[in-house]
């Protein structure tokens, strides 16, 4: 190529090279700036598609594993209303096995009667409360009560011990009362040997799975726990 040729090529191309890179460099700020003041919109419209996603798979869940719709908010604004007055979760039944022993003396003369109960308990949640959802920032927050007894049914009652006294004679009364103390006392063991924490425990595994989102879930309890 002579010499001529190649000075001409080189008066002609650098400009339009430094031309096409201040084009660029324009086009890329302007597509910055542009993303920069859409950049709010966006977020809410993503952060509400999400919301939008949680709220419809925490309805579905709990049709799914009760075939039934508690109250749900999301950010204390009401997303879906409740579909039944008594809107009761029971996730676990256990068979629960309790004894209990009455003596009484009078005059030197004792009575005695010893009972044995089987009875299954369930546990699972009261939803008469609203189950609550709050976006943070790094998190999704799932608000539900505590798990609690909600039922006892007798099984089976069996006397172990019936003793009279010989003047100190069991009543109707006596039995009455003491038959009535072992659905608590069922109660009670099947809170000590840890039946709701299992029912919370259950739940959480459940709602983990078919919840759907772009941070973590998190499943917070609340209220006060049940006490045996």
């Amino acid at each position: 190529m002579k010499p001529e040729a190649i000075e001409r090529r080189r008066k002609f191309s650098w400009p339009a090279a430094f031309a096409f890179a201040a084009l660029l460099l324009a086009a890329l700020v302007a597509f910055i700036f542009v993303r920069i003041e859409t950049w709010p919109s966006r977020t809410a419209r993503g952060t509400a598609d999400e919301l939008e996603r949680v709220g419809r798979d925490l309805r579905d869940a709990f049709m799914e594993i009760a075939h039934l719709q508690p109250r749900i908010t999301v950010n204390d604004r009401v997303y879906v209303e409740r579909t039944t007055a008594s809107v009761e979760l029971a996730l676990l039944s256990r068979q629960i096995e309790v004894e209990h022993e009455f003596q009484h003396t009078w005059a030197g003369s004792t009575k005695r009667v010893k009972l044995h109960g089987t009875f299954a308990v369930k546990a699972g949640f009261d939803l008469q409360k609203d189950v609550a959802v709050d976006f943070r920032a790094d998190e999704i927050a799932v608000r539900l009560p505590h798990a609690m007894i909600l039922g006892v049914e007798q099984k089976s009652i069996e006397v172990l011990t019936f003793e009279n006294g010989f003047w100190n004679r069991i009543s109707a009364e006596d039995i009455e009362s003491e038959l009535a103390k072992l659905p608590e006392l069922a109660r009670e063991k099947a809170v000590q040997s840890g039946l709701p924490a299992e029912a919370e425990r259950a739940l959480q595994e459940q709602l983990t799975n078919r919840l759907h989102a772009n941070r973590p879930i998190h499943i917070v309890f609340t209220g006060s726990q049940p006490k045996g």
